[in-house]
């Protein structure tokens, strides 16, 4: 029997998704409470995996199973077990050609800062702060120039295994709401610190220390040398994943995402 999940998280406490021998994962806290429920050892896959503090309100996961429960008890025994900083919104049962990575058609994160003169203390760890004002329309017009296919070399950590830096940028719009500027990404797939380097690309854009112009000489470079300072993980979030409706999972909600902010 075949699984799928949708994963909630604050990523501040944790060493990223991926499961660690020697430190504490989101990935290996849920697959602790799973296997707990499925009495036998439960191994999860995930439509991306985030780095350590970087934070989810639509991770996607699957697993198989022979354990036989409702999906309700999968849902509420996890719950239970999980730490409060985890939820399962919901699971389902799904079609064994389901995969929580390879049947994704597209991915969203959305980044947030808050710039402001003095730092929030209850926003600490779940956004990027800004002393200094940043300006969202230049920002905004800065990045639609890296819209479409592209070959984003200058925007992959060091350490990135992907084969092919080549990504199809779909979406890219910056927004402000009140003291928090949003910057809403979507694409096939991204990098291994595409969005953070994106971010950090824009906020020199923002701040006024580069002109627009300098993003498309940091893309045409290929260089990561080029593109300045990473942004920081704490105002990184995965939205959502896109599936074919075959598979029938429920859309992701995230109009009620400022709520927590507000």
């Amino acid at each position: 029997m075949r699984l799928a999940a949708l994963v909630e998280y604050v990523g501040s406490k944790y060493s990223g998704w991926q499961r660690q021998h020697h430190a504490v994962t989101v990935q290996g806290e849920i697959e602790r409470a799973l296997s707990q429920i499925a009495n036998a050892t439960v191994t999860i896959s995930c439509a991306g995996r985030t780095d350590a503090g970087v934070h989810a309100l639509g991770q996607v996961i699957h697993f198989d199973t022979d354990a036989v429960r409702e999906p309700v008890s999968w849902l509420f025994g996890a719950n239970a077990l999980l730490p409060p900083d985890i939820s399962l919104r919901w699971i389902q049962n799904v079609d064994s050609e389901f995969h929580a990575r390879y049947s994704a058609l597209g991915r969203q994160y959305r980044y947030v800062i808050h710039d402001q003169q003095a730092r929030s203390a209850l926003l600490n760890g779940r956004v990027t702060w800004s002393r200094q004002s940043l300006d969202s329309e230049l920002m905004h017009h800065a990045g639609q120039c890296l819209l479409g296919e592209n070959d984003f070399s200058a925007f992959r950590a060091a350490e990135c295994q992907s084969k092919s830096s080549m990504r199809n940028l779909k979406k890219l719009s910056v927004s402000r709401d009140n003291s928090l500027i949003l910057i809403d990404v979507e694409a096939n797939a991204f990098l291994h610190h595409m969005v953070r380097n994106i971010a950090g690309v824009l906020i020199a854009v923002g701040s006024g220390k580069q002109p627009v112009e300098w993003v498309s000489e940091v893309l045409e470079s290929k260089m990561r040398s080029k593109a300045g300072v990473t942004a920081d993980a704490a105002g990184l979030y995965f939205m959502s994943v896109e599936y074919p409706e075959t598979f029938g999972l429920p859309k992701i909600n995230s109009s009620q995402f400022l709520m927590n902010f507000h």
